[in-house]
C-alpha cells in the first residue's frame, strides 16, 4: 500500500514562489514530507460561475458535506463499511497500550471518502483492467499518529488480504491542523475533498476551516515554480534509465539499474503533475497511488498506460515493485522487453503531463 508521511506546513504563496529555487522544490519532491502547497483560484472561479459570493460558498461546502453513500451499490456500500470497521479496530489495537499522552489520548477524528466514489463517476470494469479505488482521507488528533508503519500498515495488510473487498483502497492521513491549515491558503486538492467527499466517521466538535482561495496571480506564480523543476527533475530522470538501458546491451547487470530509474521519472512525473494542477503531492513511492490520484482527476492521462492485458498489467506491478527490489532483492527480474515497453509509456506520460500542465498553466495565466 502507499507509503506517506506527514504534510508539512506551507507558507503563503508570494513568500515561498519568491524565495524558493527550483532546486529547493525537487528536495521537496526527492526527500522531504508530503507536500501541501499554497492556494489556487479554482475555487473562486467555481463561486463566480455559480452567483456565489466566496463566503457563502465557503460555507455552504463547510455545511454540507454529506454523509451518506446510498449513491454507491450494495457491495460497495458494505466494502466501505468493512474498510471503516477495519481501520479503526487496528487504530486502536496501535494505541491501546500507549504510554505517552498524544498516543494514548490519540484519536481518529474524520474518515472523509473522496475521489470518484464520492463524485458517482467510478469505474468497474475489472475485465478490462480498470477499477477505481476507495481513496480516503483519515484526518487524527495528533502528528505522530499519521505515521504509516506505526499505525495503519496493518489495518492497510488486512484490507488488501480480505476477499470481501474487491477494490484497491488508498489512504493519506493528515492532523486536523494540517487539513484545516491548507484550507484556510484554499488549497484546491482539499476544496474538492471537502465539496464532494463523503463522511463515513466523524468524532462532534472537530471542524473543519472555511475555504480561502488565494489570488489567481499567486497561484499561477507557485505552479510555475513546482511545473519547471518538477517536469526537468522527471526528464533527468529519464536520462539517466536511457544511459542505463544503453549499458545494459552489453552487460544485463544494468537492467535493475534501468528499471528504477524508470520508476523514479514516473514518480516525478506524477508528482509535477498532482503539484502543478493540485497543489498536493503525498509523498509515496507507490506509482500505482500516484497515477490512481492523477487519472481520477484527469481521466485523459490514463492513456499512457495500457492495461488490457494481462502483460501490460504485469509490466506496470513490476515497475511499481523496482523502487525497492530492483535495488535490494537479489530475486527481482525485469527483461529488456519488459523495460522498452514500459519505457514507451512513460514517454507518453511523459508528453501527456506537458500538455496537461500546459493547460493548467495557461488557465492560470488567463486568470490571472
Amino acid at each position: 500500500m502507499a507509503e506517506q508521511t506527514r504534510m508539512s506546513v506551507v507558507p503563503s504563496a508570494v513568500s515561498i514562489a519568491s524565495r524558493v529555487s527550483a532546486a529547493l522544490v525537487v528536495d521537496a519532491l526527492c526527500r522531504g514530507p508530503a507536500v501541501p502547497a499554497v492556494g489556487a483560484p479554482r475555487l473562486s472561479a467555481r463561486m463566480r460561475g455559480r452567483g456565489l459570493p466566496a463566503a457563502t460558498m465557503s460555507a455552504r461546502i463547510a455545511a454540507d458535506m454529506k454523509t451518506d453513500i446510498d449513491h454507491l451499490p450494495a457491495r460497495q456500500q458494505d466494502e466501505l463499511q468493512r474498510i471503516k470497521e477495519t481501520l479503526m479496530e487496528e487504530f486502536a489495537r496501535s494505541i491501546e497500550r500507549a504510554t505517552q499522552d498524544w498516543k494514548r489520548n490519540g484519536k481518529i477524528l474524520k474518515i472523509i471518502l473522496f475521489g470518484s466514489y464520492a463524485r458517482d463517476d467510478w469505474v468497474d470494469e475489472p475485465e478490462n483492467g480498470y477499477q477505481s479505488d476507495y481513496d480516503l482521507l483519515i484526518v487524527v488528533s495528533h502528528e505522530n499518529l499519521t505515521d504509516i508503519a506505526d499505525h495503519w500498515y496493518i489495518a492497510e495488510d488486512r484490507i488488501l488480504r480480505d476477499a470481501s473487498i474487491g477494490r484497491t483502497l488508498n489512504i493519506i492521513v493528515h492532523t486536523l491542523d494540517d487539513v484545516n491549515r491548507a484550507l484556510s491558503r484554499g488549497e484546491y486538492f482539499w476544496v474538492d475533498i471537502i465539496r464532494d467527499g463523503i463522511a463515513l466517521y466523524e468524532l462532534p466538535n472537530h471542524a473543519l476551516a472555511l475555504p480561502k482561495p488565494l489570488t489567481p496571480a499567486d497561484a499561477l506564480e507557485m505552479a510555475n515554480v513546482y511545473f519547471e523543476a518538477g517536469f526537468a527533475e522527471a526528464g533527468r530522470r529519464i536520462e539517466s534509465f536511457e544511459f542505463e538501458f544503453g549499458r545494459a546491451r552489453d552487460d544485463a547487470g544494468w537492467l535493475k539499474g534501468a528499471a528504477f530509474a524508470l520508476h523514479q521519472a514516473v514518480e516525478r512525473l506524477y508528482a509535477c503533475y498532482l503539484l502543478t494542477t493540485t497543489f498536493y503531492f503525498p509523498r509515496s513511492h507507490n506509482i500505482k497511488f500516484l497515477r490512481s490520484l492523477a487519472e481520477d482527476r484527469e481521466p485523459a492521462i490514463i492513456e499512457a498506460w495500457p492495461r488490457e492485458s494481462k502483460l501490460d498489467r504485469r509490466r506496470f506491478e513490476l515497475l511499481k515493485r523496482a523502487y525497492v527490489e530492483a535495488r535490494y532483492s537479489p530475486n527481482f527480474e525485469i527483461g529488456a522487453e519488459d523495460l522498452e515497453a514500459l519505457a514507451a509509456s512513460v514517454k507518453r506520460l511523459r508528453d501527456l503531463v506537458a500538455l496537461l500542465t500546459k493547460r493548467r498553466l495557461e488557465e492560470l495565466q488567463a486568470a490571472a
